[in-house]
């Protein structure tokens, strides 16, 4: 089975530096397969024949052995991370100025995420929450400094707990997986 593996905060202004080729290395040391990264910022597919918890487990492992800086994951299967993707609704796919996806790090409160989410006053965007991530777009660039995502999020207590990704980069993870 697939699995997209998902860091946050490494290799951001020079600190938490994780070289993508030695993290795959680290990965095929447990046996798991196929492994490959896309871009410097914590994106990785490979295959593993075990259940998703104990992947994440693994994987968790292998960074606190490793890195001597704390490394949340969000981990999805591929399956998983497609059925995400074929589920937005249709402004994701449109015309949106900025997409970002924020998904969900492991033992994250993911009720919690939606109810600050949904308190916060939408400027000229959108949210969708998926199971695994929120899916958020801002539509006009000259309005983004008045956006929610702008203003807010970054004050919120579950924003380190979030892990980040483009609209672009989210698609060619997606390119990057199987579709059996």
């Amino acid at each position: 089975m697939e699995y997209v593996a998902l860091l946050r905060g490494i290799n951001v202004g020079g600190k938490n530096k994780v070289v993508m080729s030695e993290l795959r290395k680290q990965i095929a040391a447990e046996g798991y397969g196929n492994a490959r990264t896309y871009i410097n910022s914590g994106n990785l597919v490979f295959e593993a024949d075990s259940p998703r918890d104990e992947v994440a487990q693994t994987v968790e492992s292998v960074l606190e052995g490793h890195y001597p800086f704390p490394i949340r994951l969000a981990l999805l299967s591929g399956r998983e991370y497609l059925a995400e993707l074929s589920g937005l609704p249709e402004w994701w796919h449109g015309d949106a100025a900025r997409r970002d996806a924020l998904f969900y790090t492991r033992g994250l409160d993911r009720a919690h995420v939606r109810e600050r989410i949904e308190a916060m006053p939408l400027g000229d965007e959108a949210v969708h929450f998926g199971e695994n991530a929120v899916f958020w777009g801002k539509f006009n660039e000259a309005e983004f400094l008045k956006t929610a995502y702008h203003k807010h999020l970054l004050r919120e207590d579950f924003y380190r707990q979030v892990t980040i990704r483009s609209g672009a980069t989210v698609e060619r993870i997606a390119s990057m997986l199987s579709r059996d």
